[in-house]
């Protein structure tokens, strides 16, 4: 069974800067692409930052130039680095993993960190 888990929310102010992890069970994260996605209230869910199963990244044109991507390879994580952040970035944060089971694509979720900004 593959768990998520993320880890790193908290309150801070406009222009400030967090660093989510996510680390899995079930699954290695090395060996497969992990995305990022967020949930602003009111909103729907929406996918913000990815990486490759290698080091790829990609990023929604919102949070581009502003949030990073990596891997802790020796520690399994995956890391969403947030600078410059604004109001409107607060949100519940996910991380996903979708892996093919069978002829079937799976996803996987973890539970959630809210990330707060204000002033």
């Amino acid at each position: 069974q593959v768990q998520l888990v993320e880890s790193g929310g908290g309150v801070v102010r406009p222009g400030g800067s967090l660093r989510l992890s996510c680390a899995a069970s079930g699954i290695d994260l090395n060996s497969n692409a992990v995305n990022w996605y967020r949930q602003r209230p009111g909103n729907e869910r929406e996918l913000v930052a990815s990486i490759s199963s290698g080091t790829s990244t990609s990023f929604s044109d919102s949070v581009k130039d502003r949030f990073a991507v990596s891997r802790d390879s020796v520690k399994r994580l995956v890391h969403l680095e947030m600078n410059s952040l604004k109001i409107e970035d607060t949100a519940v944060y996910y991380c996903n993993v979708q892996r093919w089971v069978g002829a079937q694509i799976v996803d996987s979720w973890g539970q959630g960190t809210q990330v707060t900004v204000s002033s």
